[in-house]
């Protein structure tokens, strides 16, 4: 190959790498969510060379978890990834096209047992990366041996939530919710910029996890949110007064702003809390045949 056309092959390999991880803006904003979607949010080239390296980041922490009044032991892992997602069925996107919008993935995964029998809980949340607004879609999903619950939220002219669950009173629901702060949301909004987070009194959507446990209705409630900046620790403490309920995240200050632990207190004065074991930055997607096994012992699962 000539010296030319080599140069121009770099070139377009280049110019096709930026573009998937940049996306250029006049794609971000689907015509359906186009009030949503509105105001563009300027990423650092850090935030580019971090979280579009073609890795995710997984944080492994042990669990101390409140449930019937008592503090049972378990882990938690936090598994964050960028990839593109269809706006309109609000699903992970295949393969790069025009009209993809780029979010910041966060599944978040506790296992603890009651007694005879073991929970399993997970958090999915879907949050745009390029553009300021809340978390395009959200879901959560609780698996013990009574039966297993789930429920969807999607983000489109309103928040459009559909659960089910075997308990009585909550079987098969949808309710539509007026677009306001997601508690849920928090946790992807502080790796991408935690100077967003919302501070002062809130209206804001508790935790699928609260609702689910405490078998309450889905609805917004007052909060109080407050940031601290230390010199390497942050803290963003979200108070629930009329709950009764408080959570406090702990993150590190600067770039990537990895979060170390946290906190939640529950009505009954008992507290939820997770501490940091380990932390890796792996494609686990491909790590899926028996050989990769090993890689849960370095973060201690």
């Amino acid at each position: 190959m000539g010296q030319t056309n080599f140069s121009f092959l770099l070139l377009c390999v280049g110019v096709f790498f930026f573009s998937g991880c940049k996306n250029s803006e006049k794609n971000l904003i689907p015509e359906a969510l186009e009030n949503e979607y509105s105001v563009s949010r300027e990423l650092p080239q850090q935030f580019g060379d971090y979280w579009y390296a073609g890795k995710a980041e997984i944080t492994s922490y042990q669990l101390t978890q409140e449930r019937y009044g008592a503090l049972r032991d378990g882990k938690a892992v936090n598994i964050y990834v960028t990839e593109d997602f269809l706006p309109e069925v609000q699903v992970k996107a295949n393969n790069q096209q025009e009209g993809n919008i780029p979010v910041m993935k966060l599944n978040q995964t506790k296992k603890y047992v009651t007694g005879i029998y073991p929970y399993s809980v997970m958090t999915s949340v879907f949050q745009p990366t390029h553009v300021t607004s809340h978390a395009i879609k959200l879901s959560h999903s609780m698996q013990e041996w009574c039966g297993h619950v789930y429920i969807q939220l999607n983000n489109k002219d309103a928040f459009e939530i559909t659960s089910h669950s075997y308990f009585q009173g909550e079987a098969d629901q949808k309710l539509s919710l007026e677009k306001t702060w997601l508690e849920d949301e928090l946790w992807t909004l502080i790796r991408i910029n935690p100077e967003e987070l919302p501070t002062g009194d809130v209206n804001i959507i508790p935790s699928m996890e609260f609702f689910r446990m405490s078998h309450q209705q889905i609805a917004p409630h007052q909060a109080y949110g407050k940031l601290m900046q230390g010199d390497s620790i942050a803290t963003y403490t979200l108070t629930y007064q009329e709950l009764k309920r408080g959570l406090m995240i702990y993150f590190s200050s600067t770039f990537p702003y990895e979060i170390e632990r946290w906190e939640e207190t529950h009505a009954n004065g008992l507290k939820t809390t997770a501490q940091k074991l380990k932390r890796m930055r792996t494609a686990y997607w491909t790590q899926n045949a028996p050989n990769f096994e090993y890689l849960r012992d370095s973060l201690d699962l």
